[in-house]
């Protein structure tokens, strides 16, 4: 049996220093690694040890190879915005029921003018979408769903300048989406809760975000469970890249999530958290959506409107770890946050 190798950088350099033999992600100097933890497993065997990137690549082993090509390979633009920086994703929720800002954006108008705002506060890419799947969640049938979202991305579309994003598990919203003017298609399920959804999003041919999820929305939080949460993760997304490759959509089309707060404990979140750029291991950019999760609440006991701090604490730490995307309610906060932390970083 293939033992399957991992690598996950580690040890953040600043451009200056980032000369020489380094690992870099994304074909991004500016995202320089010292060092590297390796990892194999086999079976449930799990054997980590940690080198320099000089001594990783100065030694080449087949079974490291194509993940470490993996890593470095420039990342494609996600609608025409190339991956030079950590893009911000804003959240508009045109539900009645999602977590943190349910009902406050269910109308048209005031989600369109939300929308505009996050965009006016920095936001690369506008996410809507029309059905919570937050913890117990009931599922929205697709024509509610589309009664909900459709409005909004042509208004947005018309209005904006940024590309859309639908947040949707349906093939027929994301079909109905795109020809309303969405650029990006956002799925929890990865393209697995719709049987046709696979087809749907290799012919509509825009970019699509797997995400993790163990469960369903209204099920995920009943005693998740994992061998090694971290690499389980790694393993399922890898599976459903193959999945979709197979399907005919490119892995220069796919952008992977490792689903925070999705079918996870607090521990599994945090060991997600410590360990996202192992996801670069995948060839594809890296998405982080922690914005006020019940993780941060569970740590700091306090509800998603006061969550702020926490969030963006996570943000950095994804960007640290070379994320491409941070998804997040707060915009203006998130994007100076993201200023400052680069500023320093570029020194």
């Amino acid at each position: 049996m293939k033992t399957p190798f991992y690598i996950r950088p580690t040890g953040r350099l600043a451009p200056a220093a980032g000369e020489g033999r380094v690992i870099s992600v994304g074909g991004r100097r500016e995202a320089s690694y010292a060092a590297a933890e390796i990892v194999e497993r086999n079976g449930t065997s799990v054997r980590r040890r940690l080198v320099t990137a000089a001594e990783l690549l100065a030694t080449p082993h087949a079974g490291l190879e194509p993940v470490l090509q993996r890593i470095a390979a420039p990342r494609a633009a996600i609608a025409d915005i190339p991956l030079a920086r950590t893009l911000v994703m804003g959240i508009v929720n045109v539900t009645p029921d999602s977590f943190s800002d349910g009902g406050r954006y269910l109308d048209s108008a005031a989600a369109v003018a939300h929308a505009l705002q996050l965009e006016a506060e920095g936001a690369d890419i506008l996410d809507i979408g029309g059905e919570s799947t937050r913890p117990g969640a009931d599922p929205v049938g697709a024509d509610e769903e589309c009664r909900r979202v459709l409005p909004v991305i042509e208004a947005v579309v018309k209005q904006g300048g940024v590309p859309v994003s639908i947040d949707t598990r349906k093939a027929e919203v994301m079909r109905r989406a795109a020809d309303a003017g969405a650029r990006i298609i956002n799925d929890v399920s990865a393209l697995t809760h719709d049987t046709g959804s696979l087809d749907a999003a290799a012919k509509i041919e825009l970019p699509v975000i797997l995400m993790h999820a163990q469960g369903d929305p209204r099920t995920m939080q009943d005693h998740p469970r994992y061998d090694d949460v971290v690499l389980d993760v790694y393993d399922w997304l890898d599976a459903r890249i193959a999945a979709c490759e197979r399907a005919g959509i490119a892995r220069e089309r796919l952008i992977v999530d490792p689903g925070i707060g999705f079918g996870k404990t607090l521990a599994h979140n945090l060991a997600l958290l410590a360990s996202l750029s192992i996801f670069h291991g995948l060839g594809c950019p890296v998405l982080l959506g922690a914005s006020r999760k019940s993780f941060i609440g569970k740590l700091l006991g306090v509800p998603p409107a006061e969550r702020l701090p926490g969030s963006l604490a996570a943000a950095l730490a994804g960007v640290d770890q070379g994320v491409q995307i941070v998804r997040v309610h707060d915009v203006a906060a998130t994007c100076q946050a993201l200023a400052v932390w680069s500023g320093a970083a570029s020194i």
